[in-house]
């Protein structure tokens, strides 16, 4: 069966169906292609056909390309990879071109056959695109529908036509958020703003009757008739010229200038707006392969979408039945206890929410009703969607409640005492087959498991704060969890729409693993005089969302120090101590805990916002005459959090290199442009990271050791990806 299908009705139009089986949404494949281009060639040359109307035999339109098509025609272009992406993305330009003037005379731009698009739902990418390019667009009424162009999330930016049709027909200021920030509309917000034409209830007999009607002049889009002028002015115009001034501070401003796709795409738009529309397409088909040829591109697309596409569908996910979850039980009605209620309840889980008492408990689920309100007043939600999320959940203290739950997530005090006794009294409760998560942070599994009868239905769910928002789960392997375990907390994670990482124990896990070196080597500089204001930037100039200094603020003092204290009790004499604790014991001291305390690195005013950083810290640490320059202090960022990454795949904590960066991008920021820690390594080389961590350990000491595993990569000239991929898997 062929993804493209096409029956001809008696009234002369031709309905091309869409559907790729096998697949929940479609996405075009190089040989889907070509089967559409043929059926449009036929639809233009049989004179029996008066149109064509373009739709989907799925609930949703499409969900873009395949992106591994990108990558198998760079890898298979020879010496020239450049000019086969040119070449392939110019076919798509001229066939998307065919579609759009559909035979018409060039001069006279008469006696085209109509042809529209009918969207049953989401249309992403390059289903969006090809709809761009027919002659009108009409979608169901369907409030879950997404329409937009997200691809700049993924490291490049829409190549096939999409940058150029969306600006010539709305402005460049007006398309800035669907291309510059992958803004996704429902289809009454998308025809507000001009995207789409018409929302029906039957979109296909809207857009049959449409094609049946259509005069000449419905066909022509704007930028093919004489004295087109561009909404809100060209560059060269004064208004449009304040806009490209202002789309360009926009980019710096928001991007630091880390993310090649966005200035690509804002050189194609400012480009391509001087010249005529044909030549504008081929200025944004050169641009978005100077994007494909940039590493950290085929990085981003490679953790951001093809890694973390496989990791939500179960990529290591054991091989046992189903383990969808029925009922939750949420011990602990706590921020972290109260989000996870959140989450589950919108999930359609039912929770139960216990506390120590009704009212603690009462509250944690005034947390869900909140922000149910919240999205009411932004009109993100309903009513009726709120008080079904809300009748989800049942907040009590009674421990019975949780007779027939299948899995408990225990959010309590981060205490192992705590923890333990609470284990021990909802075992003797809950069902024997039901799974015990904890939502623990640091605190190792297995010895959690020790409270456990049934340790091998014991496993660790790292929720992220807040829970509602963060997209990783970390799930935990004690020594003794079972396959099941690991099944459950899988399924559960992908019924709540999260991206999960699996990973076995060891103190702090894989994340906290990371970030902690990264806040501390950040406290450890503005500790040796290093200017605060130099160490967060250095951050945020590699494309961090925030610096250390102001990360630790974030996440409060009081928690560090009191993680270096229990390190430092589990390690003893092996603990490393440094200048980092000096200075997160004397703030704590002095009461300086970070934004909580309206008090930290920073200065707050009584809603909590920074007014700058907090002058006195200088007084006991001396900024220091002769300061770093950017890079070593970049260096020494970077490396503490990718050596960390290193040695945690070295001991066996990550079993997959793809969990190490997709953790690291959604779970604390690691700089999305690199594709994560073991992207980054590939794209500056193992050789090179060798010889920096040497230079970096002779200056600054033991903890820059390059780790035995990333010695001999270097020495054999290897990258992470090619020892340890999925294909080195399959090989």
């Amino acid at each position: 069966m062929t993804d493209f299908t096409m029956k001809l009705g008696d009234d002369g139009i031709a309905i091309i169906t869409w559907d790729v089986a096998g697949k929940s949404m479609n996405v075009l494949s190089v040989d889907a292609f070509s089967v559409l281009e043929g059926l449009i060639d036929e639809v233009l040359a049989n004179d029996a056909i008066k149109g064509a109307v373009l739709t989907s035999g799925k609930e949703t339109f499409a969900g873009g390309m395949d992106l591994n098509v990108l990558g198998s025609i760079r890898a298979n272009a020879g010496d020239n990879p450049a000019q086969a992406l040119f070449d392939f993305t110019m076919q798509g330009h001229r066939f998307l071109r065919k579609i759009e003037r559909a035979g018409m005379d060039p001069k006279t731009n008469k006696g085209g056959k109509p042809i529209a698009t009918a969207l049953p739902g989401t249309a992403l990418g390059i289903g969006l695109e090809l709809p761009l390019a027919t002659h009108r667009i009409f979608c169901a009424d369907n409030p879950k529908a997404k329409i937009g162009l997200p691809e700049i999330m993924v490291g490049i930016f829409p190549g096939m036509g999409g940058t150029t049709r969306l600006v010539r027909k709305m402005g460049a200021m007006a398309a800035s958020p669907f291309l510059l920030q992958g803004k996704l509309s429902d289809p009454q917000k998308a025809k507000a703003t001009g995207i789409i034409d018409e929302v029906v209830g039957d979109p296909v007999a809207a857009a049959r009757d449409w094609v049946l009607k259509a005069k000449d002049s419905d066909l022509v889009k704007s930028w093919d008739t004489k004295g087109y002028k561009m909404p809100g002015g060209a560059p060269y115009h004064p208004a449009g010229f304040m806009t490209f001034v202002g789309a360009s501070a926009m980019v710096n401003g928001n991007t630091w200038g880390v993310y090649p796709a966005a200035k690509a795409l804002l050189s194609a738009v400012y480009e391509g707006a001087q010249v005529p529309f044909d030549t504008a397409l081929r200025i944004e088909a050169r641009w978005f392969v100077n994007v494909l040829m940039n590493p950290s591109s085929s990085a981003m697309i490679q953790s951001l979408f093809i890694n973390k596409e496989a990791l939500e569908k179960g990529a290591n996910r054991p091989d046992v039945p189903d383990q969808k979850v029925q009922k939750v039980g949420v011990l602990g009605a706590g921020m972290m206890g109260a989000g996870i209620a959140l989450v589950s309840a919108r999930a359609g889980i039912d929770v139960v929410l216990i506390d120590q008492n009704q009212e603690a408990a009462d509250r944690g689920k005034a947390y869900s009703e909140n922000f149910m309100n919240k999205g009411i007043k932004r009109k993100k939600t309903t009513s009726v969607q709120k008080d079904t999320i809300l009748g989800k959940i049942k907040p009590t203290s009674d421990l019975n409640s949780l007779l027939d739950v299948d899995l408990i997530i225990e959010a309590v005090f981060e205490d192992p005492g705590v923890k333990a006794e609470m284990t021990k009294k909802v075992e003797a409760i809950i069902p024997n087959d039901t799974i015990f998560a904890s939502n623990t942070s640091t605190l190792p599994i297995t010895g959690l498991a020790k409270a456990s009868v049934r340790p091998e239905q014991f496993i660790g769910i790292h929720f992220f704060s807040p829970v509602e928002k963060m997209a990783l789960v970390e799930i935990i392997k004690g020594n003794e969890t079972g396959d099941r375990a690991v099944a459950k907390a899988l399924d559960y994670v992908r019924q709540i729409k999260k991206t999960p990482i699996v990973v076995n124990d060891e103190r702090f896990f894989y994340a906290n693993r990371c970030i902690i070196p990264y806040i501390n080597e950040g406290v450890m500089m503005a500790g040796e005089g290093v200017s605060r204001p130099l160490i967060d930037h250095a951050a945020q100039l590699l494309g961090f969302p925030v610096g250390p200094i102001q990360l630790v603020d974030e996440t409060s003092l009081d928690l560090g120090a009191k993680i270096a204290k229990a390190t430092m009790a589990a390690m003893g004499d092996a603990y490393p101590k440094s200048i980092a604790d000096d200075v997160t014991f004397w703030m704590v001291e002095n009461g300086r805990l970070g934004r909580k305390a309206k008090g930290g690195f920073f200065n707050y005013d009584d809603q909590g916002k920074r007014q700058g950083y907090w002058r006195e810290f200088e007084d006991k640490f001396p900024m220091a005459k002769d300061q770093p320059g950017l890079i070593e202090v970049q260096h020494r960022l970077i490396f503490a959090q990718v050596l960390e990454a290193v040695r945690a795949l070295e001991a066996g904590v990550l079993e997959d290199i793809r969990e190490g960066d997709v953790g690291a991008i959604l779970g604390w920021g690691f700089m999305p442009w690199s594709g994560g820690p073991f992207s980054w390594l590939d794209i500056v080389g193992t050789p090179w990271a060798a010889e920096r961590c040497d230079a970096l350990t002779e200056i600054y000491g033991p903890r820059f050791t390059c780790p035995p595993l990333l010695r001999d990569m270097a020495k054999n000239g290897h990258s992470f990806y090619q020892r340890f991929g999925p294909q080195a898997d399959a090989a």
